[in-house]
């Protein structure tokens, strides 16, 4: 028994260690995709674009660092590569991730994630899905009209009704094209 009782908290101990290494983790790519921002931010604005966001993700087995601009105007493939450019050499002088790496750098998109308080506010009156962490009147996702947002819930509008989440229960909300 003692054994088995030895094993036990051995395996607990490991799943701990494991656990705090993920959550160091998801700190660490935190602060990773903060460093990148102050760094990306000068070189978008200097090419007439806004830094909307900055991914730092582990897909198919390879680390992917995306940087998301936006533009009045529109994003052309000439923004993305000249900013690409002028970045590169940037994080690897620098060098805030220690993997190895893709680096994209591409327009936010036209279904893009809203974030920042500002982001609900440019969007106001704008077509979004909400999709939330767990099901909600048997669903976790909608879709309708965003109609209010404040510091901890925003409003969507789906069909005539006013529909209200909580922000902790959003996993995330994009923008929907039709």
């Amino acid at each position: 028994m003692g054994f088995s009782h030895s094993f036990s908290c051995t395996k607990a101990l490991v799943i701990l260690a494991e656990l705090r290494s993920e959550w160091q983790k998801g700190r660490a790519m935190k602060k990773i995709t903060e460093i990148v921002a102050a760094l990306a931010e000068p070189i978008v604005k200097k090419h007439g674009c806004e830094l909307w966001d900055v991914e730092y993700a582990k897909e198919a087995g390879g680390w992917y660092l995306r940087i998301y601009i936006d533009r009045e105007d529109g994003v052309s493939l000439d923004h993305c590569e000249a900013i690409s450019r002028e970045l590169d050499p940037i994080l690897d002088e620098r060098d805030p991730i220690p993997d190895s790496y893709t680096f994209e750098v591409s327009s936010a998109g036209a279904e893009r994630a809203l974030k920042r308080p500002s982001d609900f506010q440019r969007f106001m009156g704008h077509l979004v899905e909400v999709k939330l962490y767990q099901a909600r009147d048997g669903r976790k996702e909608y879709i309708g009209t965003l109609t209010g947002s404040g510091d901890d819930a925003l409003e969507i509008t789906i069909a005539g009704t006013a529909r209200q989440f909580k922000k902790s229960d959003v996993a995330n909300v994009r923008l929907r094209i039709g």
